[in-house]
């Protein structure tokens, strides 16, 4: 992967560091200071942007609205108290279970 990785440890960080920042100074800050409900319609958007940028067949555009997509899905995990980290961990857990497996074992 030529990419790094840790971008997304690194982001989470930050969002997490302008939690308490001033809302006129960061987006992100002024995003949590709205509310769940308003990071939560953020994510549907971002989510159908990138639905809809897949049906177009543009890889570039999915890869935008992607990585709009988790930006606003580390800042509703801010929201909950929770990092990148907490979904790496709940990943590494189901690592090596079947998918079938595993959405059976939580409907129990």
């Amino acid at each position: 992967m030529s990419a790094d990785a840790t971008i997304l440890q690194r982001l989470s960080a930050s969002i997490a560091a302008r939690r308490g920042a001033d809302p006129a100074q960061s987006y992100v800050a002024s995003l949590l200071g709205k509310g769940q409900d308003a990071i939560l319609r953020k994510i549907a958007e971002e989510a159908a942007e990138t639905l809809l940028a897949s049906k177009d067949g543009d890889k570039l555009e999915v890869a935008h609205e992607v990585a709009d997509l988790w930006f606003h899905t580390l800042v509703l995990l801010a929201w909950h108290g929770l990092s990148i980290d907490d979904v790496c961990a709940e990943l590494q857990r189901r690592e090596g279970v079947s998918g079938i497996a595993e959405k059976a074992a939580r409907s129990k």
